[in-house]
């Protein structure tokens, strides 16, 4: 009997790489909870920044984008770059991909992954089973990665949490728990101003804690993009259409440009359209450096250095952290020690090689642990288009 390959997620990423092997006549089992960041982690009444075009999960036939879904679904065409996507749409997207295109999907949970000495790995379920598989993709997405900086941890000393002083954005799906407060955003990117727009409308009484000058920014609305420029699905750019349609010599820069280009390009900013719900309704306040943070007896107090040298200290009744994700393999606990150990890695990210495989033979990373070899489009939907099917492929030709 064929052993199969194991599928750790059930986001797009997930979603995609499982479809491009079924499509391969691959034996695929496929685990997790579809869409669970989209539906538990996100907002409720979010808005997607990505335009409809950079939201489309890859499938190996046609038939199944946006759109498509949009069109089953009775719901007003997608299709233009100044329509705006609401977080319930793209989740729904998402559930009805993959009962067209992964049927199968186990709704469980791996709890371990280890190697054998065969070089095949033995997984196990939250249900008790142990099992095989020939080869393992971790498409994981967002999942233990929220980061919170070590100037804000002094806030919450068991952790980020809604109920303690300090959380991170991921931890709230919805705001209206504010309603009255005082409250404190970190941050300066979407995640952040969307975070605090969408606080305030609940009845919050927010500030935005912005480090740098000018940091809180928007994008320009696409009629206000350059026409003389490539199309991508993030803007007309030379650099965003390189790093979109080739991301093949990527994992060739030196490492500190790597990072750097995966934090800075299609950084901080916020969406063209959140402008105006945010203006006049949150408060912006810019420093110099966030220097500490702390409990108090009401909520949290964020120790600041300003622009002009001086230390204040900002207080409020809760603080939000929206300060981003970081891939770091030591927080993937799934992965056995001995595996995390044998894996080569880059600033916490694994290295990856051609068809996204990592340095363990058969171990496979796809989404966000992929941006550090493949490019910042890793951090987007449409990365699919690009990393699916190459993945699916080098896994059929290693391990056909």
């Amino acid at each position: 009997m064929i052993q199969p390959v194991a599928v750790i997620g059930a986001g797009p990423f997930g979603l995609s790489t499982a479809a491009h092997l079924r499509a391969r006549g691959i034996p695929v089992r496929v685990f997790g909870e579809p869409m669970v960041s989209w539906r538990d982690h996100m907002p409720e009444g979010m808005l997607l920044k990505s335009t409809p075009v950079a939201s489309n999960i890859d499938a190996p036939r046609r038939g199944h984008t946006l759109v498509d879904y949009c069109d089953a679904a009775g719901i007003h065409r997608l299709v233009t770059d100044e329509d705006i996507i609401p977080v319930e749409t793209f989740q729904a997207y998402g559930e009805w991909f993959q009962q067209q295109q992964v049927p199968e999907l186990e709704r469980t949970r791996v709890v371990s992954v280890d190697r054998r000495t065969g070089g095949d790995f033995e997984l196990k379920l939250d249900s008790g089973e142990l099992f095989t598989a020939r080869a393992v993709v971790v498409a994981t997405g967002l999942s233990g990665l929220a980061h919170v900086p070590r100037e804000l941890a002094g806030a919450a000393a068991d952790g980020p949490a809604p109920t303690a002083p300090l959380s991170h954005s991921s931890q709230h799906h919805e705001l209206t728990r504010f309603c009255g407060k005082d409250l404190l955003v970190v941050g300066a990117g979407q995640s952040a101003l969307e975070t605090a727009a969408l606080a305030a409308e609940a009845g919050a009484r927010v500030r935005v804690v912005a480090r740098g000058r000018g940091q809180v920014s928007f994008g320009a609305p696409p009629w206000r993009q350059p026409k003389l420029r490539p199309e991508s699905p993030f803007g007309r750019a030379w650099s965003l259409w390189a790093l979109s349609y080739y991301p093949h010599p990527y994992r060739y820069l030196p490492a500190q440009a790597r990072h750097y280009l995966v934090r800075r390009v299609l950084g901080p900013l916020g969406a063209w359209w959140l402008r105006d719900r945010f203006e006049g309704a949150v408060r912006v306040r810019e420093v110099s450096r966030i220097v500490g943070a702390s409990a108090t007896d009401v909520g949290a107090a964020l120790t600041v250095r300003t622009h002009a040298g001086r230390t204040e200290e900002l207080t409020a009744d809760h603080v939000i952290a929206a300060t981003g994700y970081r891939v770091d393999i030591a927080a993937m606990d799934f992965l056995g020690h001995e595996l995390r150990t044998e894996l080569a890695v880059s600033r916490g990210a694994p290295k990856l090689g051609a068809g996204y495989v990592s340095s363990v033979p058969g171990l496979y990373f796809t989404g966000l642990p992929a941006a550090a070899s493949y490019g910042p489009v890793m951090r987007f939907v449409c990365g699919t288009e690009f990393a699916s099917p190459r993945l699916a492929k080098h896994l059929a030709a290693a391990h056909g």
